[in-house]
């Protein structure tokens, strides 16, 4: 899940100025969750567009901002959209970057909110960063704790000497990270794992952008079809 924010409304309004009419987009997925992008947010962005002088043509919560095929289809439905002068969408980074590649390139396609982190969600409305999209998972042989996301240093081959008491020196509310690993691989009886010597991070790995392109999604109509555009 993504975790994201809402952006100062003064950024958001100069980068409106000058526009007459704006179409909202939100995501009933992430967004809707960490109350960025829901349907409580678009009538309160909508209320507030417009009693700074702009027109919202309307607005359309599809289920998944991300996934290209639903914000294809409120292209396709939703003439007002096309007629906006310019396009908000309540939704991460990546939700907006779709928007943006739907639409006519002379329309201005803008982020409403900031994206945070990838996040494992405890339950609703708390959620903590455990993965870092790294392209080289370690998981394998730390026990399920990521110490390139849970350790402020990003430390691969333990903890460092300001560990007191189990804390980490960068958080003191935080526990270490390799504590957590240690005690979780001795009860696993794995401890063994804590003598291997880790290589350094190969960050050309996660060398952006990426793509991914299944060639046989399970149930998809079309799969190997690959992705045309730019």
């Amino acid at each position: 899940m993504i975790i994201s924010k809402k952006k100062a409304m003064a950024g958001i309004l100069a980068a409106l100025e000058g526009k007459k009419t704006v179409y909202l987009f939100g995501c009933n997925s992430c967004a809707q969750q960490c109350q960025t992008g829901g349907e409580a947010e678009l009538k309160e962005m909508t209320a507030t567009l417009e009693s700074h002088g702009l027109r919202v043509l309307g607005s359309s919560l599809v289920p998944e901002t991300c996934y290209r095929q639903h914000v294809l289809k409120e292209y396709r439905k939703v003439e007002a959209i096309g007629k906006a002068d310019a396009v908000l969408v309540l939704a991460c980074g990546a939700g907006a970057r779709t928007v943006a590649d739907a639409a006519d390139e002379s329309q201005p396609v803008l982020p409403a909110n900031d994206s945070i982190f990838l996040a494992t969600v405890e339950r609703q409305g708390r959620f903590f960063e455990g993965c870092s999209l790294c392209g080289e998972c370690v998981l394998i042989e730390t026990g399920g704790i990521c110490p390139h996301t849970e350790c402020p240093k990003g430390l691969l081959n333990g903890p460092c000497g300001g560990v007191a008491g189990g804390k980490c020196e960068v958080n003191v509310e935080n526990d270490c990270a390799w504590v957590r690993i240690y005690r979780r691989l001795k009860k696993q009886g794995r401890l063994h794992l804590m003598m291997k010597i880790a290589p350094p991070k190969d960050h050309s790995i996660g060398v952006r952008p990426r793509n991914v392109i299944l060639r046989n999604p399970a149930g998809a109509a079309g799969a190997g079809r690959k992705k045309t555009g730019d």
